[in-house]
């Protein structure tokens, strides 16, 4: 009975564990978490959703950190996004496209 009860409580800390993994980034939060969240879709789509949108292609970090430095729609049907979101920095936009390219 104790290792059923131990091998429960180890179990559901792997999923916790694995549910956690990926957390946004701060100035993801800051700046764009009104409007995106990593795995749901809300005014805008999941960051998830834009990693496979992009997935495979070789400039993906790059298109993307311009698409967020730009602002508009990229095909999403979802509304403009503005430029730089909320008045991110080149800096924090290039982290934020490398963070949305390394989901999976």
């Amino acid at each position: 009975m104790k290792s059923v009860i131990l091998g429960m409580a180890v179990f559901g800390w792997m999923l916790a564990g694995s549910a956690m993994a990926v957390d946004m980034p701060a100035d993801g939060k800051a700046k764009c978490g009104a409007c995106h969240a990593i795995d749901t879709k809300k005014i805008g789509p999941s960051w998830k959703d834009i990693a496979a949108k992009y997935s495979g292609k070789a400039d993906a970090e790059a298109v993307i950190a311009a698409n967020i430095a730009k602002g508009g729609a990229f095909g999403w049907k979802m509304g403009n996004m503005p430029p730089k979101g909320m008045g991110a920095t080149d800096a924090q936009i290039k982290s934020l496209a490398k963070f949305i390219v390394e989901l999976k």
